[in-house]
């Protein structure tokens, strides 16, 4: 019986070893990741901070850095707890094999008594030829036999409670020097937050001082991206009517919306199904403006809506295709820059804040081609990339389809 819980916990034991195996594993890969996105976002604040004066897209980075440093810890809290709970596990085991060990060693000593008792030749013949019958020394025969065998599964099996042992009082001492070492980044950790923490609140009241020039950036953002979305329904009309065109001239119905050819309808398809796979469209940065209708990060009482998001990048950095398509129109807002919109069967992508731009109407775009430089704007020492991606004439969140990591 005892074999038989012993192989059993064995097994259990092996999966649950390559489970935490695989969960460690994920864990290490998610802490790397936001470790090397923290270090990015700081080279991104040292750009910003060379102006020698505070501005809001450092406040909303340095907001992203905390909530990422937020994040590390957490998953270095769960490492704790995951790596306390397999301690007492492992102490708890620990325990079960010692009992196990005294258990098997005092049989086994049983054993050995009767076997030195019974040793000779004779004496097991005796207790053979005393049955009444046939079939019952034969019985008696088998017992010896499966006696013996036992006797030496039991040895084997001490011998495997005292390997197991070693290697889980082994494995214990492992787990302690794990938990030192995620206790002491802990630790580190909570004194970087609480420096950053520490930092916005001054850079937020130093902020707050400025609320005047803040209403004059938001009206003229707001402006921008009223110019942009006239401009985008500008493109998409002149498509349809030039439709209507071709139709009236071919003597066929005029469509009332864009009709996708068979190629289209395929592309628009696979745009369709990578949704969530997209490449970002910058090759690095942060999301500082999501999507949708948002408070003001410094006048709560004042909303934003953004039509899509806004990539902070470092300096000099280029826009790409998230995907193959046809630019439809190269734009220039007074202003605002330059914007690119690309198609993409019934989708349509757009990359606004630009200059220097690669690429003309009408061309054929492969993923990830480049498509021209990202505006860095000198008086807040920042390079945003405004990006949107649409359905037809709806608008969706681009966090959505793009790629979970950059």
């Amino acid at each position: 019986m005892l074999l038989a819980i012993f192989w059993c916990s064995l097994i259990l034991n092996t999966g649950s070893t390559f489970a935490q195996k695989q969960t460690k594993k994920d864990l290490e890969n998610k802490k790397k990741q936001l470790q090397k996105e923290i270090e990015y976002t700081n080279q991104l604040l040292d750009e910003t901070r060379k102006n020698k004066k505070h501005s809001l897209s450092q406040l909303i980075a340095l907001n992203e850095k905390i909530r990422k440093r937020e994040e590390l810890i957490s998953i270095v809290n769960g490492e704790i707890r995951g790596i306390s709970l397999q301690i007492n596990q492992n102490n708890e085991s620990i325990k079960g094999l010692q009992n196990d060990l005294i258990k098997l060693k005092a049989e086994y000593a049983k054993m050995i008594y009767y076997a030195y008792k019974n040793q000779d030749a004779y004496s097991r013949l005796m207790f053979i030829f005393a049955a009444r019958d046939f079939e019952q020394a034969f019985m008696r025969l088998k017992y010896l036999q499966q006696y013996s065998d036992y006797r030496h599964k039991q040895a084997e099996l001490i011998t495997s409670t005292k390997k197991k042992l070693n290697e889980t009082v082994q494995d214990l001492e492992t787990k302690k020097s794990d938990q030192r070492v995620l206790l002491s980044s802990e630790q580190s950790e909570k004194q970087n937050l609480t420096s950053e923490k520490t930092e916005k609140e001054q850079m937020f009241s130093q902020l707050q001082e400025q609320e005047g020039k803040l209403k004059k950036d938001l009206a003229k953002k707001k402006k921008d991206a009223e110019k942009l979305q006239q401009a985008i329904q500008r493109v998409i009309q002149k498509e349809l009517e030039k439709m209507q065109k071709d139709a009236e001239t071919a003597n066929k119905p005029k469509p009332e919306k864009l009709v996708l050819t068979p190629e289209s309808q395929q592309l628009s398809n696979s745009f369709a199904s990578n949704k969530g796979k997209l490449p970002w469209p910058a090759v690095k940065g942060i999301i500082s403006g999501h999507f949708g209708v948002h408070p003001h990060p410094l006048m709560p009482n004042i909303d934003i809506n953004n039509n899509g998001i806004d990539i902070t990048t470092n300096t000099g950095a280029l826009a790409r295709a998230v995907f193959d398509g046809e630019v439809k129109a190269v734009v220039n807002i007074p202003g605002a820059g330059e914007f690119v919109l690309i198609r993409h069967g019934e989708f349509l992508t757009i990359y606004a804040n630009l200059k220097d731009v690669y690429v003309k109407a009408g061309d054929k775009i492969k993923t990830k081609q480049n498509l021209g430089s990202i505006v860095f704007d000198a008086e807040d020492s920042k390079t945003d990339l405004h990006f949107e991606i649409w359905k037809g004439q709806i608008k969706l969140d681009p966090e959505n389809w793009l790629f979970r990591t950059n």
